[in-house]
């Protein structure tokens, strides 16, 4: 007889969900959902909100990746308002993004998925956390929690404060770093690159550990999606929107901006996170998946353009023979480690640029377009802020397009291939149920920057007898 199999909550992810597993009656895997239950209506009540309140309202989103909401809400007023910010500011907001995936990469990797892949799937799930890390792999655990704070305190020497600053504005940022701020930063940054080189070689034997695991965690055929910059390098702030294929071909580049020419979004009844898809190949569902994020971004780049990084990231693609993308998602944590190798050395780069302490950091203008697309790449991948205004800049609509909601279709498809890999005969563990939802954490998703007004899920009211029995049913679809 056919059953469901239901995980609620999943456990060590940012938001709410739910992930429900249908079995035919044989006992396989007929289909199996990633069902986001929370709701949250940024795109309704940011109506009516002025252009230069949105960097500071957006930034509420989430508390892990404040940064890149307030720079993206800030690019789309720089478009508005048409100007080209300061050199410096430039550079002040990608000091500020690359800090901030740095400390959200190590959250992440030491502390929502190190359990697993240092003490195993099967661990007991009393010690598979970050108390358990304490006691079995204690230097990780300390080194997880120093590398997190060295991201925040850039941020906060950068922009203020660590969490939600109101710092980056339309036109530029609010203030200018100081020579006292830079050295402090510059002193950070060895620390932390010993701490990524240390977390980089212990992947041989979390690879070894795992060896069975890693082709049944969301290793299948996808576009992939990312920044790259005119010649193709890693960028974390600008440049093209670039897809590529399976086999590692470029499929299209297109400037950001116009991003609704290649992504489109649906909304499923079961799940208040919409589920965007490749629009030229809008008639195949499997064709118009794709994914984002740090794997996604070492897949389409051609280089990191530091030197480390660089390295390493030579070495990653070892993992497919070298000859084309590395396409399980398992690999989403190694590739997180590679970013964060980079995104110190590329803030040490800025941090040696004369022009860095230059004390012009804001361009002044009033609106002078009804419409600007503000970019960048958000830790768990691009993240677009689309605002439509009116003469005096207030919002008159606006959407939010969020890496985590591009990994969707994505997240689905995992999780049915590590369910179906690993559910027969409806036999089911508690480990099997962890492999399930290490297939979510993978992508480290964020939900609450995730879930919308889009999607609506149906209303289910059961009323119930003393003993449990249903005695009435009503719901709406």
């Amino acid at each position: 007889m056919a059953r469901t199999i239901t995980i609620d909550p999943v456990t060590r992810i940012e938001g709410h969900a739910t992930i429900t597993i249908r079995l035919d009656d044989a006992g396989g895997v007929a289909d199996a959902r990633f069902h986001v239950t929370e709701f949250r209506g940024f795109e309704q009540f940011c109506v009516g909100r002025s252009i230069w309140e949105m960097p500071g309202i957006t930034a509420r989103i989430c508390g892990i990746c404040p940064i890149s909401h307030s720079i993206s809400a800030a690019r789309a007023g720089d478009a508005i308002l048409g100007v080209q910010i300061p050199p410096a500011a430039e550079m002040l907001r990608r000091i500020a993004n690359l800090a901030s995936l740095i400390q959200s990469h190590a959250l992440s990797f030491f502390h929502l998925s190190a359990a697993d892949l240092l003490m195993g799937m099967d661990a007991d799930p009393a010690r598979r956390n970050l108390w358990g890390i304490l006691e079995s792999h204690p230097q990780v655990a300390r080194d997880g929690i120093r590398l997190r704070q060295i991201g925040q305190q850039i941020v906060s020497l950068v922009a203020g404060q660590s969490v939600h600053p109101s710092w980056a504005v339309p036109g530029g940022v609010r203030e200018p770093l100081s020579p006292d701020h830079r050295d402090r930063i510059a002193q950070l940054l060895p620390e932390g690159l010993v701490i990524v080189r240390t977390a980089l070689a212990l992947l041989d034997g979390i690879y070894d550990r795992h060896a069975a695991e890693i082709p049944l965690c969301g290793d299948f055929p996808s576009l992939f999606a990312g920044l790259v910059t005119e010649d193709g390098g890693l960028d974390h702030y600008d440049g093209l929107l670039r897809f590529t294929d399976a086999d590692g071909a470029v499929v299209e580049d297109l400037s950001p901006e116009h991003y609704d020419i290649a992504i489109g979004e649906r909304s499923e009844p079961w799940s208040y996170m919409r589920f965007p898809y490749y629009q030229p190949h809008a008639d195949d569902e499997d064709g118009s998946m794709f994914r984002v994020g740090p794997l996604a971004r070492l897949n389409v780049c051609e280089r990191t353009g530091t030197p480390e990084a660089d390295r390493a990231l030579a070495a990653f693609r070892q993992l497919r023979g070298g000859d084309g993308p590395v396409t399980g998602s398992f690999h989403y944590h190694h590739a997180r480690l590679i970013e964060i190798l980079h995104a110190l050395e590329r803030i040490g780069t800025h941090l040696d640029d004369p022009g860095l302490l230059d004390r012009h950091v804001r361009s002044e203008a009033g609106v002078n377009r009804p419409a600007g697309v503000g970019f960048c790449e958000a830790p768990r991948g691009v993240l677009f802020h689309d605002y439509r205004v009116d003469e005096d800049g207030v919002v008159q609509r606006l959407n939010l397009l969020i890496a985590t909601g591009l990994n969707n279709m994505a997240m689905n498809r995992t999780i049915r291939q590590v369910a179906a890999g690993y559910i027969k005969g409806g036999k089911v563990n508690e480990g099997i149920l962890n492999r399930i939802e290490h297939g979510i954490r993978a992508y480290d998703p964020c939900l609450s920057c995730a879930t919308h007004a889009y999607g609506r899920m149906p209303l289910r009211v059961l009323l119930l007898a003393p003993d449990g029995t249903v005695i009435d049913e009503m719901g709406r679809s």
